[in-house]
């Protein structure tokens, strides 16, 4: 069996676990230095993927796995949460922002590591710009020089680093509830309409995935796909 075919896809779910737990720790130590401890006592303040996978065991391993083998490795999709007290959230629509709004910061800031760490790599001459075939399937940006050697996955998965927390962090910005872009509001809203925002939030829970599933399958791809490129294009050109 040709080894692209098990490194690819063992390589697309270690970077979307490690994304993934990274932006659910981010929401709980959010949440902790707010003062709300709901997600701290649950154990999600941690990069250790053992409590995020306890609370979503199915959002965060048989489904992204599953997604995988029906995609041939090349696309993932998986959810996970970290608890929060809403009382708290309540009172402190603010802080509640903030929690909300640390997740997709850190999916942006491991793309940007990401991308530091391909442009250096560029420079230093270990990684050459990637073929066609590889940006298309994997979106892999740059490959290494000695295509035998340990840079070749590491290329990868930097690539993988760089592409899925791009879309994860701007794909959780969307305003549309639960995701975290629909408590950007919070920020703006006066006192008397917290209550409300909450209560809306609560009522239309039932519709809000199939909204997500419409929105990411007829008109997010053509919206972020712009960014990754222009992105991308800021990472290889000279």
């Amino acid at each position: 069996m040709d080894s692209e075919l098990l490194v690819v896809p063992f390589l697309t779910y270690l970077v979307f676990l490690f994304s993934t737990v990274c932006h659910e720790a981010a929401h709980a130590a959010a949440a902790k230095l707010g003062g709300d401890l709901t997600a701290y006592h649950g154990g999600q303040v941690s990069l250790n993927p053992i409590p995020h996978m306890r609370r979503e065991p199915f959002g965060l391993g048989l489904y992204p796995l599953l997604t995988l083998l029906l995609t041939s490795g090349t696309g993932i999709i998986g959810f996970a949460s970290a608890p929060y007290d809403p009382y708290w959230a309540m009172r402190n629509p603010r802080k509640a922002a903030w929690m909300a709004m640390a997740g997709p910061a850190a999916n942006y800031t491991l793309a940007l590591i990401a991308a530091i760490l391909l442009k250096l790599g560029l420079i230093a001459g270990v990684f050459r710009l990637a073929d066609e075939s590889a940006l298309g399937r994997y979106h892999q940006l740059l490959q290494a020089v000695s295509p035998d050697s340990l840079a070749e996955p590491l290329a990868l998965a930097l690539s993988l680093l760089f592409y899925l927390n791009l879309m994860l962090g701007t794909f959780n910005l969307m305003p549309i509830p639960p995701l975290d872009g629909f408590s950007v509001f919070l920020f703006f809203l006066p006192p008397a309409l917290i209550q409300k925002f909450f209560d809306f939030r609560a009522s239309i829970s039932t519709y809000s995935f199939l909204a997500i599933f419409l929105f990411s399958r007829y008109f997010f791809w053509d919206f972020f796909y712009p960014i990754f490129y222009f992105c991308a294009r800021l990472v290889l050109r000279n």
